[in-house]
């Protein structure tokens, strides 16, 4: 770990970029500052390239800071509540894309990795098709004929990226130490979040494993597919895949031109995400246009799953009981939901903060069809946070920002979206599942194996001290001081109550199957 001293100048560092790039304030902030901050700041800004567009200066500057800073912008993209609504929109721009790395070190990195040269897996192995900043891609065809792409990590980049977030640490504990803002947003949390999505989008198996998961829990889900690993020619800084045909999402053109019907489409992304996110708690946490195809069949296919969230099943829950109860106007249950999770603070009033939930659901519920958003939802409810004492819920973050991308996708292929209509049959199909008899029953079903193997693991345990007293009595034969025969007779009176205790488990558990 990097010293103070190492860290402030890392900071400094990429202070001094931000402000080369004419990037670091936005005008209206930069006037309010002391004037020698204002004439520091100008200095450091000289020979900044005159622009009106200020998302284009923070996109080249974190660009030139590196992986880890375009992480990050992409992060606090999800924070308006941190860095303010307008920034936070600027931010959403940014594009994960830099100059690729050489072929040889290309080469070099699948000769460590997998034993041999290229050429004893591949047959032929393109230059880079795509580049962002973690990694980038070839098109390859295998030995035996089969088509794939392979992915490989940027050299160093695991290096960069832990002195990168050693300096982001530092700057969140010296939030939360100096400001009760800073520590309401708990900024440690949120780049502990970040830390540990980056390393495990550093070790391509798990990217692997991720696919292998996925397609697990999504194999029977209507117009959705993922492509398949070849584990033979994976490994830590190299991944390889099934190559997909298909037309880009972004290109909505192209779908147009392919005669595919661009609504329904629209309800899959948003549809196949919800899925994801509620029934299965594993989803997809960079669904932007960038990282879906739809293929030759029609079918929606994700590729890129580096980035990837997981939902405790209270979470999950949380998360389908709020959609539901604003599709439905129920701010009452909203709220409590809020409060039951933990969310809210008990000393708050559930009225008073129903009431303010009324105030951001009932505007957007009443505009038409096409202006119905989720992210200003979302943009809204964050709004509310600092006045009912609401700490941010890192676990929730990476889900924010995937939903506002997802509507962001399914609005390019239908202007018209009703996001709640579209979210409304797979959230009601969720929760009449999982709150209903069926949800009661395989619940009940749970904790029967959980007694049922308590119960199993009963007879080994008390055998083993069964053993241990004889062991014990043995011992006492030789020396009568050594345990009196009345705990002796005490230790039997465990044994055979343990066992009798096991016989009434085992009969709870029948009862309960019958």
């Amino acid at each position: 770990m990097a010293t103070a001293v190492t860290n402030i100048f890392r900071l400094l560092r990429a202070g001094l970029t931000l402000a080369r790039h004419g990037a670091l304030l936005p005008p209206e902030q930069t006037a309010q500052l002391p004037w020698v901050a204002r004439k520091a700041l100008a200095i450091a800004q000289t020979g900044t390239r005159e622009s009106s567009d200020q998302s284009n200066r923070i996109s080249a500057a974190l660009s030139a800071l590196g992986p880890s800073y375009i992480k990050l912008g992409q992060f606090l993209a999800t924070r308006p509540d941190v860095i303010g609504a307008k920034r936070a929109f600027e931010l959403k721009v940014l594009q994960d894309k830099l100059p690729p790395f050489s072929m040889a070190e290309a080469r070099a990195t699948v000769l460590a990795e997998l034993g041999k040269p290229v050429e004893h897996f591949f047959s032929s192995f393109s230059e880079p098709v795509a580049a962002a900043s973690i990694a980038q891609v070839h098109k390859a065809v295998t030995q035996d004929g089969r088509t794939v792409a392979v992915k490989i990590l940027r050299p160093g980049v695991e290096k960069r990226f832990a002195a990168d977030i050693d300096s982001f640490g530092f700057a969140a504990r010296m939030m939360e130490r100096t400001s009760a803002q800073g520590r309401r947003l708990r900024p440690v949390a949120a780049v502990a979040m970040l830390e540990q999505s980056m390393k495990l989008e550093l070790d391509l198996r798990m990217e692997a494993a991720a696919l292998s998961e996925m397609a697990g829990n999504t194999k029977d889900d209507p117009g959705f597919r993922l492509p398949g690993v070849d584990w033979a020619t994976t490994s830590k800084r190299v991944l390889t895949t099934e190559w997909i045909d298909g037309t880009p999402m972004a290109d909505v053109e192209a779908l147009r031109a392919r005669g595919l019907d661009l609504v329904a489409l629209g309800d899959t992304v948003i549809q196949s995400f919800l899925r994801h996110a509620i029934r299965d708690g594993f989803f997809h946490a960079d669904m932007h246009q960038g990282n879906l195809l739809v293929d030759g069949a029609g079918k929606l296919v994700a590729l890129d799953l580096g980035i990837m969230g997981r939902l405790v099943p209270k979470d999950r829950l949380f998360l389908a009981e709020i959609l539901h109860g604003f599709i439905t106007r129920d701010y009452a249950r909203v709220a409590q939901v809020h409060f039951d999770a933990g969310y809210v603070p008990q000393h708050q009033d559930v009225n008073n903060f129903a009431q303010a939930l009324r105030a951001i659901g009932e505007p957007i519920m009443g505009l038409p069809a096409d202006q119905i958003s989720m992210a200003r939802l979302l943009t809204q409810l964050f709004e509310v946070t600092e006045q009912f004492d609401m700490q941010t819920q890192p676990q929730l973050l990476l889900l924010q920002k995937t939903m506002v991308v997802v509507e962001g996708v399914a609005r390019t292929l239908n202007p018209n979206l009703n996001m709640w209509k579209t979210a409304e049959p797979v959230v009601r199909a969720w929760i009449e599942r999982t709150l209903g008899p069926i949800g009661k029953l395989e619940e009940a079903g749970e904790s029967v194996k959980g007694l049922a193997r308590i119960a199993l693991q009963l007879p080994t345990l008390l055998e083993e001290s069964h053993r241990a007293m004889q062991a014990l009595a043995a011992r006492q034969q030789d020396d009568d001081d050594l345990w009196p025969r009345a705990s002796w007779s005490g230790i039997n009176v465990l044994i055979y109550g343990g066992w009798l205790a096991a016989g009434a488990a085992l009969a709870l558990i029948i009862t309960g199957v019958r």
